[in-house]
């Protein structure tokens, strides 16, 4: 658990403290100067960085080539870079990380809530929280950069982010949440579940939720 000084020192003040408990306790990493690289889809083995300047080495190393993630929330190492000489310790410092990693955390927020409609509905939020913490993993929402995009501003969705997005069904089946990575109607969330084909083999199947009713008792 993050350090409660440090959250209110360094964070991102349109976030409530439980929200980046739960954001960097998803994406992130204790260790304060971990690089983590992957190319291809498959992770580069790294040296453990014993001192800032041997993460920062490592950073140079890889950034530009492969997919680098830095500190306490696992940063993305080449946000707005042209090239590696533009590199910043700031990186490997646990309080500019936590306030970067917020800020643009904060941002993919409001990139998915606006996408939703901006509910403000208690039922909606875990959606939006779990799909801004899809969004900050792989980089894309709706085959777009959460990076690169412009902000659309507003407030940050602030309802509780305790649930994980995990809904129980009637028949007490637990699927998973499928609202991400593809093309689909605002106001609507997938699930995806198994489901047997006619030679009895697995496979996963989709299921719409109209959340329209949830948006219009919130307004």
């Amino acid at each position: 658990m993050l350090d409660a000084a440090l959250i209110e020192k360094c964070a991102d003040p349109s976030l409530k403290p439980t929200i980046v408990e739960k954001f960097v306790a998803a994406v992130g990493i204790s260790d304060p100067l971990a690089v983590t690289v992957r190319s291809g889809g498959r992770m580069i083995l790294v040296p453990k960085a014993k001192t800032p300047d041997e993460a920062m080495d490592t950073v140079r190393q890889y950034v530009g080539s492969a997919v680098v993630r830095v500190g306490l929330t696992q940063f993305p190492a080449d946000i707005g870079l042209t090239d590696a000489t533009g590199l910043k310790s700031d990186l490997v410092d646990p309080c500019e990380n936590l306030c970067m990693g917020t800020k643009i955390f904060a941002k993919i927020l409001r990139i998915v809530s606006d996408w939703y409609g901006r509910p403000t509905s208690a039922e909606v939020f875990p959606y939006i929280f779990d799909d801004a913490i899809y969004a900050w993993k792989t980089g894309q929402f709706e085959g777009k950069s959460v990076f690169e995009a412009p902000d659309p501003g507003g407030d940050v969705p602030t309802v509780d982010a305790g649930r994980t997005g995990i809904v129980d069904l009637k028949d007490g089946q637990t699927l998973d949440q499928k609202s991400r990575g593809g093309s689909h109607a605002a106001g609507s969330i997938f699930f995806q579940g198994p489901v047997a084909d006619a030679d009895g083999s697995a496979r996963n199947a989709s299921i719409r939720i109209d959340l329209s009713g949830l948006r219009s008792g919130a307004d």
